[in-house]
């Protein structure tokens, strides 16, 4: 037969575990009080017994047995808590309380002994526990001197009784408690299932609830509704990707087939020139694989959530050497281009990718900024530690509004959708500063000089340390 929920989840068997221990831990324990005190009652009957004992024996000594007998009537007629027999050396009564000694025939020394008594009752006479201790005198008679232990006992097995209830009573109290524990964990357990289960079945806005207690499992499901928000906007951003995609290389796909298509028709034809056609289509193909390219390096980037193969380099030399690729460019361009590299700085990070980044700004600094305007590559570390890639130029910039939604994938203004280019570029920058710890920033330039500006400026910063 199978077992209600409730029974079968861990934390309820964890609750049975751990009243099984308490029970065998609370069973040592009366074990050991009942030891104790049954001991402890044990030893004070032997002493009360005892000095009984040495006080008849000092009346023996100083009164003989005629005086030990006249002794013993006297406190078996009174209210004494004892039994007391006197026996010759053959063994014959003399006086006391009771027939015969409970030890039998006479021995050498002292002896304890465990017997019973008959005490009257309403129902009769009734056997009480006793204990007594046979001693033996100068003259050679035995003294006998017992009393009743049955309150002690009882007394005992009160003690015990309640400890036995008690240890009953926190049992029933551990299951309730188990039962309680365990529906409330089932419950948060059963939330975070429930979102497992709609996440599987394709429900990404579903999310795990958060009782505010603070708890492990509030822990838990804030975990996993920040990895859930995270997968979301991912899976938002693979499919805006896909469209954006789609949208932004329909018109060169388009192009180069209609190229393709017209350098056939001519070369069937006998005229035109199919190997201009073929490098312009050779041109809009490369440029479609650097798209997917920068498309595939964000993804990479964004999944692996840190810098492949990070190491230690020179930052300055890193820009030093991509500076000395983009100089003669702007030279050809009519742009000034100088670069302010610190020294004595160094940097944590995959050279590569870092690298990757700072072409991309360069290549839009160029590309953006007209003749006789100015780009400036700056290295530097700032005052908080943080260690700066930065770009600026004349350029037409972009406004304050827009800087927030250009680093968004195949984004692209009105004034930039005639230049060539798929609006990857700071997308990727932004994506290789985030793998790194860092952030990328974008602030306006050096202003409006005449028909220049007002410029922008675009710095990657890595946090201190890296």
């Amino acid at each position: 037969m199978r077992l209600p929920r409730l029974l079968r989840t861990t934390p309820f068997r964890l609750t049975l575990l751990f009243l099984a221990l308490f029970a065998a831990s609370a069973g040592a324990f009366l074990g050991y009080i009942y030891v104790v005190t049954a001991g402890e009652a044990t030893r004070r009957t032997d002493r009360e017994i005892a000095e009984e004992t040495r006080a008849l024996s000092a009346v023996y000594r100083s009164a003989g047995r005629g005086g030990l007998v006249r002794e013993l009537a006297a406190r078996t007629a009174g209210d004494r808590p004892f039994v007391y027999l006197l026996s010759d050396p053959r063994g014959e009564r003399l006086a006391g309380s009771i027939g015969r000694s409970p030890v039998g025939a006479a021995g050498e020394g002292d002896i304890w002994i465990d017997f019973s008594i008959l005490q009257r009752d309403t129902g009769g006479a009734v056997p009480h526990p006793a204990r007594g201790l046979q001693a033996r005198l100068a003259g050679g008679e035995a003294l006998f001197v017992g009393a009743d232990v049955s309150e002690d006992d009882a007394y005992v097995l009160k003690i015990v009784g309640a400890l036995w209830g008690a240890g009953a009573l926190v049992v029933v109290l551990g299951l309730i408690g188990g039962v309680l524990v365990s529906r409330n964990v089932s419950r948060s357990v059963a939330g975070l299932s429930g979102v497992v289960v709609a996440v599987r079945n394709g429900d990404l806005a579903a999310r795990a609830p958060v009782r505010g207690s603070g708890d492990e499992f509030d822990e838990l499901a804030e975990g996993l509704n920040d990895m859930l928000e995270r997968l979301e906007r991912s899976m938002q951003g693979h499919q805006h990707a896909g469209d954006a995609i789609a949208h932004d290389l329909r018109s060169p796909l388009t192009r180069m087939r209609a190229q393709l298509e017209a350098a056939y028709l001519d070369v069937a034809a006998g005229r035109g020139d199919p190997a201009q056609a073929l490098s312009q289509a050779i041109e809009d193909a490369d440029g479609v694989l650097r798209t997917f390219g920068a498309v595939l390096s964000i993804a990479r980037l964004q999944a692996a959530g840190a810098a492949p193969d990070p190491e230690l380099f020179d930052p300055a030399a890193l820009a030093a050497d991509v500076a000395e690729l983009y100089a003669p460019l702007c030279e050809d361009k009519g742009v000034a281009f100088d670069a302010e590299l610190a020294q004595d700085i160094a940097v944590r990070g995959d050279r590569e990718f870092l690298a990757q980044a700072l072409a991309n700004i360069l290549d839009n600094a160029v590309k953006y900024t007209p003749a006789g305007g100015a780009i400036r590559l700056r290295v530097r570390r700032r005052s908080s530690g943080e260690v700066e890639f930065s770009v600026t130029d004349t350029g037409p910039g972009v406004p304050e509004p827009d800087r927030e939604r250009v680093v968004e994938r195949f984004v692209r203004l009105e004034n930039s959708r005639n230049a060539p280019g798929a609006g990857l570029g700071l997308s990727l920058v932004a994506a290789i500063a985030q793998a790194h710890g860092g952030r990328l920033e974008l602030d306006e330039g050096p202003g409006r000089v005449g028909a220049h500006g007002p410029g922008l400026r675009v710095a990657v910063v890595l946090p201190r340390g890296v």
